[in-house]
């Protein structure tokens, strides 16, 4: 299993949190929640890893 670093941010704007993992293409997401927040970003930090054929 690897480990990935996500940076976080409080959008005062639109109330969410918005996480990225820096170095993969299109590994970027939104929660209401941080809870929710994680789940969004390993959902689609899988979805670009397996389209770029890693893992």
């Amino acid at each position: 299993m690897k480990t990935f670093t996500a940076y976080i941010e409080w959008d005062a704007e639109t109330k969410l949190y918005v996480g990225t993992v820096p170095g993969i293409p299109g590994a970027h997401t939104q929660g209401a929640t941080l809870d929710g927040l994680r789940k969004n970003l390993q959902e689609v930090l899988e979805l670009c890893l397996e389209e770029r054929g890693v893992g």
